[in-house]
């Protein structure tokens, strides 16, 4: 059975534990092995940067033994996506690994930031304006994207099989 690793902030949400149980039931009904974050048995490992290094070395090795990648590029704690999550997805392709993201429908990136006349945003940065939904160094290299995790989880299937 092929192996997808499900990357997201999904794991901050107050219920994370059954969020994960679900995501990786719908792994099950399309005939793929869901790997949640939080399935990892991290113990405390000492100090609070021994346990994060624990958690984020689990969580890659996870991404190691996955076939693929689903990964909630939704907006977190702004108008990006989840920094963690664009790290994992950028290491999945550098491993060569398949990744489709998901997250709702909100237009081109130059759409969804609020920029002046001249393409600048409020901090006086250009919105990059390729008609992409997402910055280009992910959506230019993701096999694919859609506007739900069912989605998502289907197309993956696809791609593995």
């Amino acid at each position: 059975m092929k192996k997808v690793y499900l990357a997201g902030p999904d794991v901050f949400r107050v219920d994370s534990v059954e969020w994960g149980r679900y995501l990786k039931e719908r792994c099950r009904q399309a005939g793929l092995e869901g790997l949640y974050p939080l399935d990892n048995e991290i113990s405390n490992a000492g100090s609070s940067f021994d346990t994060a290094r624990a958690i984020a070395l689990a969580n890659m090795q996870m991404i190691r033994e996955a076939d693929g990648v689903v990964a909630n590029l939704q907006w977190f704690r702004g108008k990006e996506p989840d920094s963690g999550t664009a790290f994992e997805v950028g290491a999945a392709i550098a491993l060569g690994k398949p990744v489709w993201a998901y997250f709702p429908d909100q237009g081109s990136l130059k759409n969804q930031v609020e920029t002046d006349q001249n393409g600048l945003d409020s901090d006086g940065l250009l919105v990059e304006d390729f008609g992409l939904p997402r910055n280009l160094m992910m959506a230019c290299q993701w096999a694919g994207f859609s506007h739900s995790v069912d989605e998502a989880i289907q197309e993956i299937a696809r791609i593995l099989k």
